[in-house]
């Protein structure tokens, strides 16, 4: 895997850390920035010794969003075939991230806005610092809240309700708010401690099946409950023969813990 231009990249045993690094504008996106982060997650599929991977931002700021000089300036210059060509590879961003295997866990802190938010949102579980605000800040711009799937998953996330009152207003919703509404697992300070033991725990564990609960996660949202439970079956029963499997009833006859290898 290339070392990224636009944004740093570490690996630090098996969990990979992405770090939105422009602290000086609290880590805004530009055209390349998106685009690289979607061919990172790609590449992620392929990536088999990173287990986890968490996002974070440099300076005390998650992601303010797309930059308002570098991106929406030359948004109101372009031809509707360029625009579509933009909502569409952001969007395969929001594709990219729930299609790779390991699970993304958010570690958000102060400004979380934008495209930043739906970056949060897209990823598998989210901490919070205190000083965390999340705005889908689109209506401010004179755009609708339907966003690179914001429509589709922030209600599953929290609730229509709640959803639509955020994507309407574009108002903040701080790091309590969030967590009472289930929009993040955790709040702790410092977030990103919290974000990367979770990420070792999970590295930890059963990353073949874990892969599998993403999977499942993301394609049953398009599925009637009868067609849900056959998909699970078929899956759960794929997994019951992996070395993994064995490994876990080999250690519980033992009385030992388990050792996962992802296989």
């Amino acid at each position: 895997m290339k070392d990224p231009k636009h944004f740093l990249w570490r690996v630090e045993g098996k969990v990979g850390v992405i770090t939105f690094n422009r602290p000086e504008r609290k880590n805004p996106l530009t055209f390349e920035s998106y685009a690289e982060l979607r061919d990172h997650f790609r590449a992620l599929q392929e990536l088999s010794p990173v287990k986890a991977i968490v996002i974070t931002g440099a300076g005390g700021n998650f992601c303010s969003g797309g930059d308002v000089h570098e991106i929406i300036g030359p948004l109101t210059k372009m031809q509707p075939p360029q625009l579509l060509e933009f909502t569409r590879m952001t969007g395969d961003l929001v594709k990219a991230m729930r299609h790779c295997p390991q699970p993304v866990i958010a570690a958000v802190e102060g400004v979380c806005a934008g495209a930043g938010a739906i970056l949060a949102m897209a990823s598998d579980l989210r901490c919070a610092a205190p000083s965390a605000k999340v705005a889908f800040l689109f209506v401010r711009v004179g755009l609708a809240g339907c966003d690179m799937g914001a429509c589709a998953m922030l209600p599953r996330i929290i609730g229509q309700g709640r959803a639509s009152e955020l994507l309407y207003t574009g108002r903040s919703m701080s790091a309590d708010e969030g967590f009472s509404w289930g929009f993040f697992n955790r709040i702790s300070d410092p977030v990103l401690d919290i974000a990367m033991q979770t990420a070792r725990e999970l590295a930890a564990g059963p990353t073949l099946a874990h892969a599998m609960t993403k999977t499942m996660l993301h394609q049953e949202w398009d599925v009637g409950i009868d067609e849900a439970i056959e998909m699970e079956a078929q899956a759960q029963a794929a997994l019951m023969e992996s070395k993994d499997f064995h490994r876990a009833y080999q250690a519980f006859a033992a009385k030992r813990k388990p050792a996962f290898e992802g296989d």
